[in-house]
């Protein structure tokens, strides 16, 4: 039975590893548009600097000075840490100066944050066990502020009725995350992980929700737009037309 149990928590890291990693990549889509467009629009940057914070700390958590035997750890959050650098990069290039400035001053105290943490950590604590409790305690913290970074978006989309800037992919694999990671905390207990990872499931499903609920609105709104730009045209069209008849008719 115990063997049983080690194989399903093994399994059940694997699996939490190779989500984690869809979820990385699962704004793509995203910073595609991004790219073509040259502007973020109303997309927010705060899940992207959340975990861009949260990966930097548990690849700190992982490193063998902290936590041995932890390869895994860093090497999902190592790749999770530069991928959400690139998303970062986008956003600094796409956005006005004010958001620009604004996300570039984050970016710099994170990173300054993580070098003291890590500097402090590695010089005044001793063994392996103390610097485990105080990093993976930050790590807690480092979560939380994952799963709950999408609250502001999800405010803009019960304002707006729309789900335009919010994600799915984002917000699918934050729940299954949530779930893949709850899952491993219970095969044996472990809290540290249940906690921040169960209220990611919540937060996760809020957002399916939220999706359910306003992706016909949504796509009305899209709808409307567009009909609203093609008509732009058209008049557009029949006016350049109208003066080139009236200059016509003039000579």
């Amino acid at each position: 039975m115990v063997f049983n149990k080690e194989i399903a928590r093994f399994a059940f890291g694997v699996i939490g590893n190779i989500i984690s990693l869809i979820l990385f990549l699962s704004p793509l889509p995203t910073f595609v548009r991004i790219r073509k467009k040259k502007s973020v629009e109303r997309f927010s940057a705060v899940p992207y600097l959340a975990t861009f914070i949260n990966c930097g700390l548990w690849v700190l958590y992982g490193i063998p000075l902290v936590h041995p035997h932890s390869i895994l750890v860093v090497t999902t959050n190592g790749t999770g840490f530069a991928i959400e650098g690139v998303y970062l990069t986008l956003f600094l290039l796409y956005s006005d100066r004010k958001k620009r400035t604004k996300i570039f001053l984050i970016i710099v105290g994170e990173i300054i944050f993580l070098a003291s943490l890590a500097i402090l950590v590695l010089t005044l604590v001793q063994t392996h066990a103390k610097r485990s409790a105080i990093v993976g305690s930050i790590c807690i913290a480092g979560n939380i502020l994952m799963y709950a970074s999408p609250l502001a978006i999800m405010k803009l989309v019960i304002t707006t009725k729309s789900v335009e800037f919010m994600p799915f992919f984002l917000s699918l694999f934050s729940f299954l995350n949530g779930v893949s990671w709850t899952t491993y905390a219970l095969i044996p207990l472990d809290a540290f992980v249940l906690a921040p990872n169960s209220m990611g499931i919540a937060l996760g499903l809020a957002q399916l929700l939220l999706y359910a609920m306003y992706y016909k609105s949504t796509k009305r709104q899209n709808a409307g737009r567009k009909a609203e730009e093609e008509l732009d045209l058209t008049e557009q069209t029949g006016s350049s037309v109208t003066r080139k008849t009236s200059n016509s008719a003039g000579v």
